[in-house]
């Protein structure tokens, strides 16, 4: 499609931020009108997957810089008495996250980045923590994507230090990539710490690896 990026040459510098610059300025690119037709689109798709429609402790994000926007999911969980989730930047740690029970009146601080999250500076939300592994779904955002299901993240390393858990033997969450479709490359350079997918989500298509 019209869009859609090829790999960078082996040889470029530093392919990966390169290319992560770049699929962030296409997604900041999109018109509100866009943004929310993506977020419906989306939102469809999510709906009919079996992942979605199993779980009952999903944990999704509220979107920054451009990112698909996965809150129209939250009212039709609601309605299935699913209880919901939001990422919280660990405290005193190197860059991991919390999960957090999110409902209409939970407190919300900004982190460090300007993105909203629930509050957990006071003992009543301490308790609302949710071990990750007792996760049924994750849904997270992603900065690009390719067919063969490889993703990029925002270089952080947030989500992959806190899932790495899942490349183990034991319980642990599904684990959906959300993006726009303008976001899909040919193919990613993949770094070894990236945690797999078992499915990528946009607004035009969804991918198994």
């Amino acid at each position: 499609m019209s869009g859609l990026s090829k790999p960078f040459p082996s040889d470029s510098p530093d392919p990966r931020r390169q290319l992560r610059q770049e699929l962030r300025r296409r997604r900041r690119a999109l018109t509100p009108n866009q943004q929310r037709n993506a977020a419906r689109a989306l939102c469809r798709r999510l709906r009919q997957l079996p992942e979605i429609r199993r779980a009952r402790r999903v944990a999704l994000y509220l979107p920054n810089d451009g990112e698909i926007d996965p809150s129209p999911l939250i009212a039709w969980l609601k309605d299935r008495s699913v209880r919901i989730y939001l990422p919280v930047l660990k405290p005193l740690s190197s860059n991991s996250l919390w999960f957090v029970h999110y409902h209409r009146g939970t407190p919300m601080v900004r982190n460090r980045f300007g993105i909203p999250e629930p509050d957990t500076q006071h003992g009543a939300h301490r308790a609302r923590r949710l071990p990750t592994w007792a996760l049924d779904l994750i849904l997270l955002p992603l900065v690009g994507f390719d067919d063969q299901g490889q993703r990029m993240g925002m270089g952080g390393g947030f989500y992959d230090r806190s899932l790495a858990f899942t490349r183990r033997p034991g319980p642990r969450p599904r684990l959906l990539g959300l993006a726009h479709e303008c976001q899909r490359v040919e193919q990613l350079p993949v770094a070894p710490w990236d945690v797999p997918l078992d499915a990528i989500v946009s607004d035009a298509r969804i991918i198994r690896p």
